[in-house]
């Protein structure tokens, strides 16, 4: 066998070992079909398949944000709403990922849309607006429930923004300012109950002191004339005319 002969084995085992190699990051895992057989999973690094015989898949280990579009939910309470949130996710089993599912970034999707539609349509509007965590744990469970087969963990679900009608965000602006002048209403009879309190127990001392009477008719026209007002406003004691009233 001459030079020549030797020199294209040589290249062409070259190329064929080239065209075997393959490297993986340590985020990402390699599935290996031969001869399209599932044979296993290749480790991050660089590894080795036969050429035109081995395919192998990367799938991506990493944990990945999959954003819900907004769908139109209608409440218990009929209130249509429309409501988006995002879904983290990774692959836990990349064998899985690719055997169980065509698409699993595709189908994880559009099970969070159609759970999505489902969990909220059973609640009414203000637990929609009050118990986020509650139905962010709800719909974390069940998807991850959902998705264990496909080889994905679904770590946690957040509803990012519910967009109400103009018409219902003026009637709740209108019952807050309702419920703030309830509190308002109530805050204020609260204090004329606890006035009415003290001025009980005033009149009690001055009824056992009639000279006190004198001296808080003396303290009114102080604070009046330190106010700079041109009228001067003079409290007589009713006593003067009870004479007249006897007559």
């Amino acid at each position: 066998m001459d030079i020549t002969a030797i020199g294209i084995i040589v290249i062409g085992i070259i190329v064929f070992i080239s065209m075997g190699l393959r490297t993986l990051y340590e985020y990402q895992r390699g599935v290996v079909f031969r001869l399209g057989k599932y044979i296993g999973n290749k480790d991050p690094g660089l590894c080795f398949i036969i050429p035109f015989i081995d395919k192998m898949v990367k799938v991506d280990l990493r944990t990945i944000a999959q954003d819900v579009p907004p769908q139109d939910i209608i409440t218990k309470d009929n209130v249509t709403v429309k409501v988006n949130a995002v879904v983290f996710m990774r692959v836990v089993q990349a064998d899985k990922a690719i055997l169980e599912v065509d698409d699993f970034y595709y189908n994880t999707s559009q099970l969070a849309q159609t759970t999505l539609r489902s969990v909220l349509g059973q609640v009414e509007l203000d637990e929609l607006l009050t118990k986020r965590e509650e139905l962010n744990d709800r719909l974390q469970t069940i998807l991850d429930t959902d998705t264990d087969p496909w080889g994905v963990k679904v770590s946690k679900v957040e509803i990012k923004h519910v967009d109400l009608p103009s018409e219902m965000q003026r009637a709740m602006a209108r019952q807050a300012e309702a419920e703030r002048e309830r509190r308002a209403k109530i805050i204020h009879a609260a204090g004329e109950f606890e006035a009415s309190k003290k001025l009980a127990e005033a009149a009690e001392v001055i009824q056992t002191q009639p000279a006190a009477i004198q001296l808080r008719y003396l303290q009114t026209l102080t604070e009046i004339s330190a106010e700079n007002n041109s009228t001067l406003v003079f409290p007589v004691p009713i006593e003067l005319f009870s004479a007249f009233m006897k007559k």
